[in-house]
C-alpha cells in the first residue's frame, strides 16, 4: 500500500485592511463601511468638514454602534454654523430615545445657533416635539429660557407639554416665577398631576 502524500495547504493570505483617503469623501467611505473602530474615527476625522454636516446626521440614523454615534454627535456638537442644527433637530422627532436624547444633549451645547429655531419648535403640532424642545431648555444656557417657559405655561393647550414646562421652571426659575405655575395650575385645574407638579416647583422655586 502506497503511501498518501500530505495534503498541501496553501499559505493564509495577510488580509489588509482598506486604505481610505482623508479628504471629505474618503472619510465618508470609511464611515459607511468601515469596521466600528475605522467609523469611529472617521466620524472624528470629520470634524474639520463643516459641510458633512447634513451626511453626518443621516448616518446617525443608520449607526448601530453606541460608540460611533457618540463620536458623530460629539463631531456636530463642535461644528460652527447652522448645518450640524439643521442636522440634528430632524432627530428629535425619532423613535429611538437613545439618539434623540443625544441629539438634545449635542444641541443644548449650541445655545446661540439653537435660541433661534426654539419659537417654531414650542409651534410644532407634534406635542412630543414641544415636550423634547422643553426638556432641551433644562440644559440650554440661553438668556431667554425662562421666557420661553413661561410662554408655554401660559399658552400650550397640551398638559404633558405643560408639565414638562412646570419641572423645568422648577430648576431654572425662582420666587418671581410662582404667579405664574399658579396661573398655568389654574388653566389645568381638574388635572391632578399638574396639581402636585405645581406644588413641587413652588416649593423649589420659593426657596431660591
Amino acid at each position: 500500500m502506497g503511501l498518501k502524500k500530505p495534503a498541501t495547504h496553501e499559505p493564509l493570505r495577510h488580509v489588509v485592511q482598506r486604505e481610505y483617503p482623508r479628504d471629505l469623501g474618503g472619510l465618508m467611505a470609511q464611515l459607511r463601511e468601515g469596521d466600528v473602530d475605522q467609523r469611529r474615527w472617521a466620524a472624528r476625522d470629520l470634524a474639520g468638514h463643516a459641510q458633512a454636516a447634513p451626511l453626518l446626521g443621516e448616518r446617525l440614523l443608520d449607526e448601530p454602534s453606541p460608540r460611533v454615534r457618540e463620536a458623530i454627535l460629539h463631531t456636530l456638537a463642535g461644528m460652527p454654523g447652522d448645518a450640524a442644527v439643521a442636522a440634528l433637530l430632524p432627530l428629535l422627532r425619532s423613535d429611538d430615545a437613545q439618539l434623540r436624547n443625544g441629539a438634545i444633549a449635542a444641541l443644548a451645547t449650541m445655545p446661540a445657533l439653537v435660541g433661534p429655531r426654539i419659537g417654531a419648535l414650542l409651534q410644532d403640532e407634534d406635542s412630543d416635539v414641544r415636550i423634547f424642545t422643553v426638556n432641551m431648555l433644562a440644559e440650554l444656557k440661553h438668556e431667554r429660557t425662562v421666557h420661553w417657559l413661561l410662554q408655554v405655561l401660559q399658552h400650550d393647550a397640551a398638559v404633558n407639554v405643560v408639565a414638562a414646562a412646570i419641572e423645568v421652571l422648577a430648576e431654572v426659575g425662582g420666587p418671581e416665577h410662582a404667579d405664574a405655575l399658579r396661573a398655568a395650575a389654574r388653566r389645568f385645574s381638574g388635572d391632578p398631576f399638574i396639581a402636585f407638579a405645581t406644588d413641587m416647583a413652588l416649593q423649589r422655586v420659593e426657596a431660591h
